[in-house]
């Protein structure tokens, strides 16, 4: 009797792991779901994540601190962002959302380190 109860319990575990497998099987084979891009009036060059180069830091950052009154700051901490993520978001304030470790780089305070 304990011979059958073990050859029942057996078939059930199967049973149960079997459909599992084979929907992780199914799931490799599928194509990944598109990422959500970001607005089409922005260019992409130099807003997603990684996407400039150092040297290039300079002139956007120019940009991005144009309209402050607090240039330097503005300047100094912006350059330091970007060469940490290699992107800075469009405009002269905002739009952060584009450049995510751009946005969450904080302060000690946990205030907004990049401008």
């Amino acid at each position: 009797m304990a011979g059958k109860l073990t050859i029942v319990m057996f078939f059930l575990v199967i049973m149960i792991h079997l459909p599992a497998e084979n929907n992780a099987a199914t799931r490799i084979n599928e194509a990944p779901a598109p990422q959500p891009q970001p607005p089409s009036n922005f260019a992409m060059h130099g807003i997603t994540q990684g996407s400039l180069r150092p040297q290039e830091c300079g002139p956007r950052c120019s940009a991005r601190c144009s309209k402050t009154q607090y240039k330097k700051p503005c300047l100094f901490f912006c350059n330091k962002c970007c060469a940490k993520c290699l992107c800075v978001p469009p405009g002269t304030y905002g739009n952060k959302q584009v450049c995510p470790c751009y946005n969450n780089w904080k302060t000690k305070r946990g205030g907004p380190k990049c401008p």
